[in-house]
């Protein structure tokens, strides 16, 4: 059997840009995974994370027995910079996504709905705003 030899240049240097974005990623799947232990732990079943539409993403949607919770989950150094991180059009965006959610069930829009923000910052502590999203729609 021949053998096969492969040379590898030299290593190239990482892309910043590309290392932030991995660092950002794992950053908010930590995030992401502190926060459903939260509500998981304060009696929410899990029904779904990083639920994706044709619109965008849902980071976490929880059921109760009044209905669902959809949570956007924000990481940053404090809790003011991961909050200052929804923008208007971002929240019509995951209302328009809640709104493909909605119709894969079989309530839809009639099923009751609460959105939460839940704010995490660089230490690992939680922050949850309930009813978020309350004053834009």
């Amino acid at each position: 059997m021949a053998r096969h030899e492969r040379s590898f240049g030299a290593a190239q240097p990482v892309d910043a840009r590309v290392a932030r974005g991995h660092m950002s990623y794992h950053a908010g799947m930590a995030a992401e995974q502190v926060v459903a232990r939260a509500y998981i732990a304060a009696g929410y079943k899990l029904v779904a994370d990083r639920w994706r539409g044709q619109r965008g993403e849902i980071d976490l949607i929880f059921s109760t027995v009044i209905g669902l919770v959809m949570v956007e989950v924000k990481t940053s150094k404090s809790f003011a910079s991961a909050a200052a991180h929804v923008t208007p059009a971002q929240v019509k965006r995951l209302c328009a996504t809640a709104d493909e959610y909605l119709a894969t069930l079989s309530d839809g829009s009639l099923t009751e709905l609460r959105f939460d923000v839940a704010l995490v910052d660089q230490a690992g502590a939680v922050d949850i705003l309930e009813n978020a999203f309350s004053g834009y729609v």
